[in-house]
């Protein structure tokens, strides 16, 4: 019977460090993104997406919503010409959820453009682990002014 209780308890640990490992891996990328805007890293950025990535803002312009999409390389090519520390933004990790190879993370966040406090919002991001590598497949976020405390 002991036995089975240790048994029982070393497969709960390992799932639990693996779980955890994944969970390290999934908010290591996303911090990525984020310190590859700070610094105009255009090499790390690019690393923390999929080949075939969606970028996409929801945008409420007086009154309608509109989702817009963005090319990885645009994103890529706006970072690459700020200056170090221009683009900071900063996140909140609430939640992530993984199933095997993929991931779902939900970051509100606040933006400061040249140190000056531009908009906030949600990410919400979808990850799939490629070859060992989680890589963000889907980021959607929406921006506003107000109500950001």
């Amino acid at each position: 019977m002991k036995r089975l209780l240790y048994l029982f308890l070393f497969i709960s640990s390992a799932f639990a460090v693996n779980a955890q490992s994944a969970r390290d891996s999934v908010i290591a990328t996303v911090n990525n993104l984020f310190e590859a805007m700070k610094k105009g890293d255009t090499v790390l950025l690019k690393k923390c997406f999929a080949e075939n990535a969606i970028l996409q803002t929801i945008k409420d312009e007086k009154g309608i919503i509109k989702v817009i999409e963005e090319k990885v390389a645009e994103f890529v090519g706006f970072v690459g010409k700020e200056t170090v520390g221009a683009a900071d933004e900063q996140i909140v990790v609430e939640a992530i959820k993984i199933d095997g190879p993929m991931a779902t993370v939900w970051t509100p966040y606040k933006f400061y453009y040249k140190g000056k406090f531009s908009h906030c919002g949600v990410n919400s991001f979808q990850l799939v682990r490629l070859n060992e590598v989680w890589e963000i497949q889907y980021l959607i976020d929406t921006r506003r002014k107000e109500g950001c405390q």
